[in-house]
């Protein structure tokens, strides 16, 4: 559920871009492509205007780049901002002075989309774009004042086509920037209520971990003092061995603890537990409180070994559990005359390496897995 929250917030993120981009390109080629060409004799200098129109196209290309990119505007837009302007300079200077406010003098109302274009996606984009909209009204009135066309129909055409421009420009920046706001803010609560799951499904298992152990030390206890009840004789060999076996089992489960699971740890417990069951007398060491994530193939590879000595062994063993953050090791030493041992360190294809030693009567297997350098960077 979170990762199609989050590819929703993507999508909002990279079509609300690619959207300014495309009304960017309609409103050049739909209108001012048309009023470039059909006026063309009604302008003072059409090849600058036309030059002004090629520009345009180029500054909306250099923006487009990384707009589609990842969803944002150039990293730096000053000198692409002053482009901009300077082609409602441009199409200003190639245009008769009747014909400032008329509908031959396309770059006033333009130049504001490609201004979107530039800022979209950057933190401080409201003033960036303010400033735009700004600068682009105030070269009209200077070109207005200039010409001396101040008159009331003047000034009302141009407050209608600058509120209008600013409104839509402005308009749909910000109401794309409340979606995409939106969007995030879902892709926030799903990771925050996916990690709550998570931290209870973490309670749960460590609860229901410890009503098993829990279980197991009155099972065993209940166990060794039925026999003693029953008339066990305490010097006999055998019900000496069942205490001493009793008693690391209970020693270890008091002092086992698992605030983090682990699935190799607990995979490993249970084949302890099993072979406590055969009256296997297993020494733990504490396992640790941290264990780092393995790849994929890497935790049957390192159980893998060390579970077939663990197994096998016939009244003793011990396991041990080490751990950095780039290095696991599983050990076990035991009493198992059966395991085939390899006299060479074993390999694994997860890069899991396995080393046997036997002497005197019992195995010992050490598998090893380390992270290697160009992982952990």
């Amino acid at each position: 559920m979170t990762e199609e929250i989050e590819q929703v917030a993507q999508r909002y993120a990279r079509y609300t871009a690619l959207g300014a981009a495309v009304i960017t390109a309609v409103w050049h080629l739909g209108y001012n492509l048309t009023v470039t060409l059909t006026g063309w004799q009604s302008f003072r200098l059409p090849w600058l205007n036309l030059a002004a129109w090629l520009a345009y196209a180029v500054v909306f290309a250099v923006a487009l780049r990384p707009l589609a990119r990842d969803s944002r505007g150039p990293s730096r837009i000053r000198e692409l901002a002053v482009a901009a302007l300077a082609l409602d300079v441009a199409v200003i200077a190639a245009l008769p002075p009747h014909e400032l406010l008329g509908i031959n003098d396309w770059a006033w109302g333009a130049v504001g989309w490609l201004g979107v274009m530039l800022v979209w996606g950057r933190p401080g984009w409201r003033g960036e774009l303010i400033a735009f909209l700004a600068g682009n009204a105030a070269i009209m009135l200077a070109a207005m004042a200039a010409t001396g066309i101040l008159d009331r129909v003047a000034v009302s055409k141009y407050l209608v086509v600058i509120v209008g421009g600013i409104t839509m420009q402005f308009g749909y920046t910000w109401g794309c920037h409340l979606l995409r706001a939106r969007a995030e803010d879902a892709v926030v609560l799903a990771r925050r209520l996916a990690a709550d799951d998570a931290l209870r499904e973490s309670a749960q298992r460590i609860h229901t971990d410890r009503l098993r152990r829990y279980a197991a030390i009155r099972d065993v206890a209940e166990e060794l003092l039925q026999q003693l009840a029953d008339g066990a004789d305490p010097g006999d060999p055998r019900v000496r061995d069942d205490c001493t076996a009793g008693a690391m089992r209970l020693r270890r489960l008091i002092t086992e603890r698992e605030d983090v699971p682990d699935e190799l740890v607990s995979a490993l417990r249970e084949r302890i537990e099993a072979a406590e069951r055969r009256k296997v007398m297993v020494t733990v060491p504490p396992f640790g409180e941290f264990l780092p994530s393995l790849p994929d193939g890497v935790r049957e590879d390192l159980l893998r070994a060390p579970v077939r000595a663990l197994d096998g062994a016939r009244t003793r063993a011990r396991v041990t559990v080490s751990a950095m953050s780039t290095m696991v090791s599983v050990a076990v030493v035991a009493d198992n005359d059966d395991l085939p041992i390899s006299h060479t360190p074993v390999r694994e294809p997860s890069g899991v390496v396995v080393t046997y030693q036997r002497q005197g009567g019992e195995v010992w297997v050490n598998s090893i897995w380390q992270r290697s350098p160009v992982a952990s960077r």
